[in-house]
C-alpha cells in the first residue's frame, strides 16, 4: 500500500495499517519466517507517526501473526494462531455477515451493549453499502446503544498503574475516550441520516450507564444474540494529549478481536431461551437503568 496521503486526506489508524500487513501476510507477499520492514520505512510508507506503526503491530501480534515483537528488531511473520475460543469468531468478522442477514427484514431491530461504538461503525459498511446499492430495502431501522458513562473511570481503557496516580494522564486517558465515542457516535449519526435520505425510517439512540462492561452484546431483530467477554491485557497507546512518551502502557481490550458467540432462537428451547433472557436484559436496562 503505497502513501496517498494529501493534506485534505485522513492518516491511516493503527487498524488500517494492521488490516494492509494482514492482507499481505495472507497474501503471500510477506511470508514465514520473514522480517518485516523497519517501523521508520512503514511510518513513511503510510505517512504516519512511529508510534502509529507500533501500535498496528502489536495489534498483529496479539493475532499471532507476528512474533518476535520488541526484540529490538523487526518483528517476524508468523503462522497465524487461531485467537477465538473454541466455537467462536471474532466480532471483526461475524458482526457484518450477521447484519446483513438483520437488515434482509423489512424492520431491523439493533440493540448493542458494549464498551464503545468501534465494531459496529466498522461493520455497518457492508449492510449500507447494500442498502445503496438496492440489493436491501428494509422500511424501518431501529438501533438501540448503551455504553458506559464518559464521565466515570472505566477499568479499560485506564491506565497501566490505576487511575489517581498521574493526574495529568488521567485527564488525557479520559479525553481519549470521551474523544473516541464522540467520533464512533457522529460516525453512526451520519450513516444512518443517509439512510433517512433514501427513504428509510429510522431511529437512533443511545443511553449510558455506569461501570465498566466485562462482555458486548448485539441483539438482531430479537431473533438471535452474538455474546463475547472483553479480555483486558496491557498494551501501548498513544495519548495525544500527554507528553513525554510516543506511547503510554495502558490497560485495554481489542474490541475487534473478541470472540463472539451466536445464539438464535430457531436452534431448540435452550438458545431460545437464552436469546429470550438477553433481550428481557437488555429491554429492563435500556427503560430502567440507562439514562440519555
Amino acid at each position: 500500500m503505497a502513501n496517498a496521503n494529501t493534506d485534505n486526506a485522513p492518516r491511516p489508524t493503527a487498524e488500517d495499517i494492521a488490516d494492509a500487513l494482514r492482507k499481505r501476510i495472507l497474501g503471500g507477499d510477506l511470508r514465514p519466517g520473514e522480517r518485516l520492514p523497519t517501523q521508520a520505512a512503514l511510518a513513511r510508507e503510510f505517512g504516519v507517526e512511529r508510534g502509529t506503526v507500533r501500535n498496528a503491530l502489536q495489534l498483529l501480534g496479539k493475532d499471532g501473526f507476528l512474533t518476535n515483537l520488541g526484540k529490538g528488531s523487526p518483528p517476524t511473520v508468523s503462522r497465524p494462531e487461531r485467537q477465538s475460543p473454541p466455537g467462536a469468531q471474532t466480532a471483526r468478522s461475524i458482526l457484518g455477515p450477521r447484519l446483513v442477514a438483520a437488515f434482509e427484514a423489512p424492520h431491523v431491530y439493533v440493540d448493542v451493549a458494549s464498551l464503545t461504538g468501534e465494531t459496529l461503525v466498522t461493520a455497518l459498511g457492508e449492510p449500507l453499502r447494500k442498502v445503496y446499492e438496492g440489493v436491501l430495502r428494509p422500511e424501518s431501522v431501529r438501533v438501540r446503544m448503551v455504553v458506559p458513562r464518559l464521565d466515570e473511570n472505566v477499568d479499560y481503557p485506564a491506565p497501566a498503574g490505576g487511575w489517581g496516580h498521574d493526574e495529568k494522564l488521567d485527564k488525557a486517558v479520559r479525553h481519549r475516550n470521551s474523544v473516541q465515542w464522540d467520533s464512533q457516535r457522529m460516525v453512526l449519526a451520519g450513516a444512518f441520516n443517509r439512510l433517512r435520505d433514501n427513504g428509510i425510517d429510522v431511529r437512533f439512540e443511545y443511553r449510558f450507564v455506569s461501570g465498566t462492561p466485562t462482555r458486548k452484546v448485539y441483539l438482531l431483530n430479537r431473533q438471535e444474540v452474538l455474546v463475547g467477554h472483553y479480555v483486558p491485557g496491557r498494551v501501548e497507546r498513544e495519548i495525544d494529549d500527554y507528553e513525554g512518551a510516543d506511547t503510554v502502557e495502558l490497560v485495554d481490550v481489542e474490541g475487534f478481536e473478541t470472540g463472539m458467540f451466536i445464539f438464535e432462537r430457531s436452534n431448540g428451547p435452550d438458545q431460545s431461551a437464552f436469546v429470550k433472557g438477553e433481550q428481557a436484559m437488555f429491554d429492563g436496562l435500556w427503560e430502567h437503568v440507562a439514562r440519555r
